[in-house]
């Protein structure tokens, strides 16, 4: 069986509370799919007239259930999300086309509603068919238990090799009406960038048309999910979906840049940052949660790719896991981004400790200092380039003999 690890030491200290999203009930059930005496498969429904938008995996080699959404999602609506753990249903071919038709075919049956309004995500083992016929009977009675809380239960039933559910939520007022956002994700490992997490769903009862919607989803991704890496890996079967039932009693909108979205636009940003870190706090064996910024690069971008070299790099991770403040391996990872760099300007600090300045180590530098500083679970590895005004910030977690011993396991 897979290496069950015990919950993340980076953990949250405390799960949040989800309250009910006007539109949205949902039950999960075990369908036996790869895990035993566990739920594995989550039927979640919502009100007609629901919009939907996504962000998928960027790999040449996409699950499935992938396939599916891309193809639904054009038609802007949504009725029903079906997810399995366990099983990815990703370089199945032919089989697994026809493993995510019959999926919608059950579904769409079970709740009287369209087959292309039937969204699916499955995380999982790669490369192993999905048998749909377990989900025969086990939609159907599921369908009978919809409820709009507790959120914990669909948080766990997406989960495969996470330690910890993870949750979060908003609320905000358009136009003088109280909307509710509430979302889940799952991802420890096999993370990366375009999306970083395998899945993640988030609901609001708010209206807003499906091409608003997207534009919202786009944009608030770039920052959160997509500046989250945890062993560089992309999976084939990264889903983010943002559904809007509408069921507030709030003023459809139909313009992202509507000045009545601002403080929603600011509280959806704030509850992917926050399920982003979440994973980030669950990567594979972590022990600390490492937080790259770059400063005085030539543009964000080039920052971007900076930081990734760094939060990506095996070497940088495992100093971090030994608690060694090993700057030279930062210079290394710099050095190697392909981005405009100057050696001589270039200036590194974990924490407020400058240990590197100018292109050398810094005059004031304490062996005893950094050392101590390395023993904390969150640890900030700040390098300034000196070349101009471009800075952003990407999140991952140290590489410890851990993540061998799951990953070792993960199929066995």
């Amino acid at each position: 069986m897979a290496h069950a690890a015990p919950v993340s030491p980076l953990a949250p200290k405390t799960t949040p509370e989800l309250g009910p999203v006007a539109g949205v009930r949902f039950a999960t059930a075990e369908a036996g799919i790869r895990y035993k005496g566990r739920t594995d498969v989550l039927l979640l429904t919502l009100d007609e007239g629901t919009t939907v938008a996504g962000v998928f995996t960027r790999s040449k080699c996409p699950s499935a259930p992938v396939e599916w959404c891309r193809a639904n999602l054009a038609h802007g609506t949504a009725r029903a999300l079906v997810v399995n753990s366990g099983n990815a249903n990703a370089f199945t071919g032919a089989k697994g086309r026809e493993s995510t038709a019959l999926t919608a075919k059950i579904a769409a049956r079970a709740l009287g509603c369209r087959e292309e309004e039937i969204y699916l995500a499955s995380t999982g083992v790669i490369g192993e068919p999905l048998d749909a016929t377990k989900f025969e009977g086990v939609l159907q009675e599921t369908a009978t238990r919809l409820a709009p809380l507790p959120w914990i239960e669909p948080a766990k039933a997406i989960m495969t090799t996470d330690t910890f559910p993870k949750l979060a939520t908003a609320k905000v007022k358009i136009d003088g009406v109280e909307v509710t956002i509430a979302g889940i994700a799952k991802g420890a490992g096999m993370i990366a960038p375009d999306m970083a997490t395998m899945l993640s769903f988030v609901f609001t009862d708010a209206a807003i048309e499906a091409p608003a919607l997207q534009a919202l989803l786009s944009k608030g991704v770039v920052d959160s999910f997509n500046a989250v890496t945890i062993d560089g890996d992309t999976s084939t079967s990264d889903t983010l979906m943002l559904f809007a039932t509408g069921a507030s009693g709030a003023p459809r909108i139909d313009d992202a840049k509507d000045p009545r979205l601002a403080r929603f636009r600011k509280a959806l940003t704030g509850v992917l940052a926050d399920l982003a870190e979440q994973v980030a706090r669950d990567g594979e064996g972590a022990r600390k949660l490492v937080k790259i910024h770059v400063t005085g690069a030539t543009s964000k971008r080039s920052a971007r790719r900076i930081a990734m070299s760094i939060a990506n790099s095996p070497l940088v991770k495992t100093a971090v896991a030994g608690e060694d403040a090993n700057w030279g391996r930062i210079v290394m990872a710099v050095g190697k981004a392909g981005e405009p760099a100057e050696r001589d300007r270039l200036s590194i600090s974990f924490g407020a400790i400058r240990v590197a300045h100018e292109g050398a180590r810094d005059p004031a530098y304490d062996e005893a200092e950094v050392s101590a500083y390395m023993k904390n679970d969150v640890i900030d590895i700040t390098v300034d380039l000196g070349l101009g005004r471009g800075a952003d910030r990407v999140m991952t977690c140290d590489l410890t003999k851990e993540y061998v011993a799951i990953n070792g396991d993960y199929r066995s």
